[in-house]
């Protein structure tokens, strides 16, 4: 009859914390695994000695390399492969005999572990048991003596070995965050807390759990002298003492969330909203920011800007950092302005402003359907609510009159229908009926939709306030690919002395066919 294979958490290093269960199977074992490095000391046996007995069979399972290099045909890891089928080889040697085989691993047998490898090759032949062991991670945040994670928070185990890149990105888009593998890791590690706005959060424990163990600010860690047994946690928001704020440090920052796509909201913008303690914003636009146990969100109307800003600043002053949410870009037609208008007053003077760009939802319906911004093009709000019409109707002439590309922002709402027929009616005064347009409907949503028609065609009927428009000018192209129709608005402008003619591209001329592409 074949033996049985237990792979055996130890714990994190102190003897005490290997469990019960784990103490019993290695004094029972008949052959007690390890692994060890060349020179021959093996921390798990070290952790496991207290339960060991009189005539047991001990397996030194030694690596054949570490950091060394290796003259194998495949490399590092051709050599790690052969060492565990060969080390599989012998503990198999041991179970077909009928031998009870304790394969020891530090921390927790299928976490980060050796263990893992011989499970994989051995598990589907033999009897297979594993034990688990407490990890790092739980050691780290006790010896700490500060909460991983609360309520509805997510913990995120992170490898050092990640490249820096993303790292980071994870970093930016989690909330408690646990990185293994330190040691030589270090240097990229620290690079991507600090590229990530978490550095000042991050805590380095090392070796947690030992006589010897560590705990420290992570930014104040010489890279020099990091083992790979540490680890570096960033602890959970809401015990966080950084991010609680007091009456010298409120701060407002106004952050675009971009036009409505997750992944067109920057990491910036996604740090920022990480860092607040208060987010404040007009509702629809709030709620595409997820909820954190750690924040405070003050949803409001979309027509009390001044009121909202004010709001912010006050919470500024009292200590809480704010970040004011826009859609799109901060400071085209949303709330930068507002913010920073407040922000003069002389009771908030002394309040810290910042403003965060985001894209644009001109950029993100241009890019929809090709490039027609891609020369000079003016930039036009038709809502009359807090500008005079004759002042929208004059520079919708004069960007017309200029052979301007045009992005129209704000066109209609259920009670403002009759601006985009006067747009149009504007717009045939100088441009030609063939002039391409171009209608964003939603876009960066699930519903978004994109079509391009010519003025003549153009239908005000159609538009509402999740449209954003784009006039051609008299030089953009609509040009009809394999992929579709695309527009696009040349650099190359026609010598000044020559009025301009249409172009000829991909056997389309200046303006549109009558059809409709949708994204």
């Amino acid at each position: 009859m074949s033996g049985k294979l237990y792979g055996i958490g130890l714990g994190p290093g102190d003897p005490e914390l290997v469990t019960v269960k784990a103490a019993r199977l290695i004094s029972e074992a008949d052959v007690v695994a390890f692994h060890s490095a060349k020179h021959g000391r093996s921390i798990a046996r070290s952790v496991a000695e207290p339960y060991l007995r009189q005539g047991q069979i001990e397996e030194k399972l030694v690596y054949p390399l570490t950091t060394e290099t290796t003259t194998h045909p495949q490399g590092y890891q051709g050599a790690i492969n052969d060492f565990y089928e060969e080390s599989a080889a012998r503990l198999a040697t041991h179970l077909a005999a009928g031998r009870t085989v304790a394969l020891l691993a530090e921390g927790d047998p299928m976490f980060y572990s050796s263990y893992m490898h011989m499970h994989k090759r051995l598990s589907h032949r033999f009897d297979t048991e594993v034990v688990p062991g407490v990890t790092s991670i739980s050691a780290a945040s006790a010896a700490m003596q500060t909460p991983l994670v609360e309520r509805d928070e997510v913990l995120t185990v992170l490898p050092g070995t990640l490249p820096v890149e993303e790292l980071t990105d994870r970093l930016v888009g989690s909330d408690a965050v646990a990185i293994m593998k330190l040691g030589r890791t270090f240097g990229t590690v620290r690079d991507a807390l600090e590229r990530s706005g978490r550095l000042d959060e991050a805590v380095y424990v090392e070796r947690a759990s030992w006589s010897a163990q560590k705990v420290a600010p992570l930014r104040d860690i010489d890279p020099n002298d990091v083992p790979y047994f540490s680890v570096a946690i960033v602890p959970s928001p809401l015990n966080n003492t950084e991010r609680q704020g007091d009456a010298t440090t409120g701060e407002v920052v106004v952050v675009g969330l971009g036009p409505g796509d997750p992944a067109w909201t920057t990491p910036e913008v996604r740090r920022e909203l990480r860092a607040a303690t208060d987010l404040v914003g007009y509702g629809p636009y709030l709620s595409r920011v997820a909820a954190n146990a750690w924040q405070r969100h003050h949803p409001s109307d979309n027509q009390v800007e001044e009121q909202r800003a004010a709001f912010a600043l006050d919470l500024a002053r009292s200590g809480a950092r704010v970040a004011v949410v826009s859609s799109g870009d901060p400071g085209v037609f949303a709330m930068a302005t507002a913010v920073l208008e407040v922000a003069c007053r002389s009771e908030f003077e002394n309040i810290p402003v910042r403003v965060v760009p985001g894209m644009t939802a001109a950029n993100a319906v241009a890019s929809r359907a090709g490039a027609p911004l891609g020369h000079d093009y003016a930039v036009i709000s038709l809502s009359d609510r807090l500008k005079p019409w004759d002042v929208i109707a004059k520079r919708i002439r004069s960007a017309a009159e200029a052979d301007l590309a045009i992005a129209i922002y704000n066109p209609a709402s259920r009670s403002r229908r009759w601006q985009v027929e006067e747009l149009k009616a504007i717009l045939l005064e100088t441009r030609a009926p063939d002039t391409a347009v171009i209608i964003g409907r939603a876009v960066g949503s699930a519903v978004e939709e994109v079509t391009v028609v010519t003025l003549a065609d153009f239908a005000p009927d159609s538009i509402d306030m999740r449209c954003l428009i784009i006039i051609g000018s008299s030089q953009t192209v609509v040009a009809h690919r394999a992929g579709g129709a695309v527009a696009f608005t040349p650099r190359r402008y026609p010598d000044a002395a020559t009025a301009p003619v249409n172009s000829a591209v991909n056997g389309s001329v200046n303006g549109v066919a009558q059809e409709t592409t949708e994204v």
